[in-house]
């Protein structure tokens, strides 16, 4: 740790799960950098898994991925969006990373014979990881996952109080999110949760500085004041967190609830200085005032899990920002469309746009190739991200270039494997060789890499560039040996990386927007900077939607 004076917040979360810390850690950390401080985000998950890379979306949402490569908590995906500062791989730490780093270093005998335990062995690799990676910023916020009682996150309570002592109060703050339930058949507030949930907290040694009390209702003055009374607070300690109608909301919504000031309070920094919020006040704005709407529609597996999509939700409607109008997302499970004689074009009735987004496996595989036919003869502007676009050229094949036999080695053994596993391929750093052998993440290519984009071609218009660098999550890759027969046919691949060996983008001309990626651009995408793939694929949308 390099800046000694960087203070640390660390957000946890009581009562019960999904109280919405990470999108209370993001706000934050907007609201600081509008006051001008410079932050860094961070998530402590406490699960045993090494990272979230091999669990199901059903179980963990979605998987995010950063520019270095990391496999993360989709709550890294807020802290992007709502500040723009790039997440790294020091910036989700899990107990399988702890535990893995310290028996590590016990197999190599670094602790000099001694017995290892939690209490210092674990809590110190924690404290490490929290005060590793640190540069200039002023404030590093530290959300910490699942509910505070759970035995899984015991050790990092531990550790964050100890660097509470350690740093001292002028260095540390700590924010506990909780829940104020309201009941019906009392026609009241219920403040007890929040009680034992702080209560909790205390006889873990630490004392929360500021509450975020997550509510349906406005907390009237005496519960504050109760609140306050029994946790140990002062009454503007206690901020009200009431649901919003939009995330994009939540950081003007903090403010006025005073969250950034009594941060700045805490730490006894300025507190006259009024922070910056126009860029969320033009995105709401925006958002109040958008004339017109299109039906975008997302064929996926994961369709009762929407969690499993949520940069792909958030890029969607950042498209619908940079177009000034709204957009609905209807939900297509792919397992639906397998029947070929299913009806169509009642299932597609009134959507302006499809996506196919990613995945894995074969199941939904042919609904989802279904819809991509569907979208190609009815001039549906469709975009297909990594496997919705191996999905989409193998579609081509089939039915265009009559390769009927074409599929993907992912599915299992077949006589034309258009889409074949990744093995090798060369990075900024050298060449990168996995075999079928490899650990699951380790057949991954994970993270930034660059792409050329072919001169005079559509993909290049709508970036702008020459080069670009999209973050990649998949081991399975289209086959360049088929490129000048689509070609031919009417397909380009427009994008390939720099060495020409791998298809990364591909466009139908003729279509009116017809586009493949191999990468994620929803990783990359903000509400006050739209990736200009979906404000492109929104806005030729807009002009499907004024031609029905």
């Amino acid at each position: 740790m390099k800046n000694t004076s960087v203070k640390f917040i660390f957000i946890t979360g009581g009562v019960v799960s999904s109280l919405g810390k990470g999108l209370a850690s993001a706000s934050l950390g907007a609201l600081l950098q509008a006051r001008g401080y410079s932050i860094k985000l961070r998530k402590l998950d406490p699960y045993l898994n090494v990272d979230p890379g091999t669990m199901s979306p059903y179980q963990h949402g979605e998987c995010y991925v950063t520019d270095d490569g990391a496999e993360t908590d989709l709550d890294l995906g807020h802290y992007e969006r709502f500040t723009g500062v790039p997440a790294k791989k020091s910036d989700n730490i899990t107990t399988g990373k702890i535990y893995s780093n310290v028996i590590a270093k016990e197999r190599r005998g670094d602790y000099l014979g001694a017995t290892i335990q939690v209490i210092p062995h674990v809590t110190d690799a924690i404290k490490e990881y929290i005060l590793s990676d640190i540069n200039e910023e002023d404030f590093i916020l530290c959300e910490i996952g699942g509910t505070v009682g759970d035995i899984e996150s015991l050790p990092f309570i531990e550790a964050i109080r100890q660097l509470g002592n350690e740093l001292g109060l002028t260095q540390t703050c700590f924010i506990h999110v909780t829940l104020l339930p309201f009941i019906k058949a009392a026609g009241e507030l219920k403040t007890k949760p929040t009680q034992h949930s702080v209560k909790e907290l205390q006889g873990m040694g630490i004392q929360p500085d500021i509450l975020l009390c997550r509510t349906e209702n406005i907390i009237p003055e005496e519960q504050k004041s109760k609140i306050a009374l029994f946790c140990n607070l002062k009454s503007e300690s206690v901020i009200e967190a009431l649901d919003s109608s939009s995330i994009y909301k939540v950081p003007i919504s903090y403010h006025n609830q005073g969250l950034d000031l009594q941060v700045c309070k805490h730490f006894y920094l300025d507190v006259l200085k009024k922070p910056d919020l126009s860029r969320w006040n033009k995105i709401n704005h925006i958002q109040n005032s958008s004339e017109g709407n299109v039906n975008i529609g997302i064929v996926g597996k994961y369709t009762s899990m929407i969690d499993a999509y949520k940069s792909l939700i958030e890029a969607i409607n950042h498209g619908g920002l940079a177009n000034k109008i709204k957009v609905t997302i209807k939900w297509i499970d792919s397992e639906k469309l397998e029947i070929l004689n299913s009806n169509f074009n009642n299932i597609f009735k009134d959507i302006n746009g499809i996506i196919v987004p990613g995945g894995f496996g074969e199941r939904g595989s042919e609904g989802k190739i279904n819809a991509i036919n569907f979208a190609r003869i009815n001039k549906i502007p469709f975009l297909g991200i990594c496997f919705g676009m191996q999905m989409a050229v193998i579609e081509f094949a089939r039915n265009v270039l009559n390769l009927k036999d074409a599929s993907s080695s992912e599915f299992g053994k077949t006589k034309l494997p258009l889409v074949g596993l990744l093995t090798e391929w060369q990075t900024k750093t050298g060449f990168e060789k996995r075999s079928k052998e490899s650990n699951l993440g380790g057949t991954m290519r994970l993270g930034a890499y660059d792409c050329k984009l072919a001169e005079g071609s559509f993909i290049k218009s709508i970036y702008k560039k020459e080069v670009i660098a999209e973050r990649h999550r998949h081991r399975y890759e289209v086959n360049n040996k088929y490129i000048s027969d689509f070609k031919k046919k009417g397909l380009i691949f427009s994008g390939m990386s720099p060495d020409n060996s791998l298809p990364e983008i591909f466009e139908i001309p003729l279509h009116p927007w017809f586009i493949g990626v191999q990468f994620h651009p929803e990783l990359k995408s903000k509400p006050f900077d739209p990736h200009p793939l979906f404000s492109s694929l929104i806005n030729a949308s807009l002009k499907q939607s004024r031609l029905l």
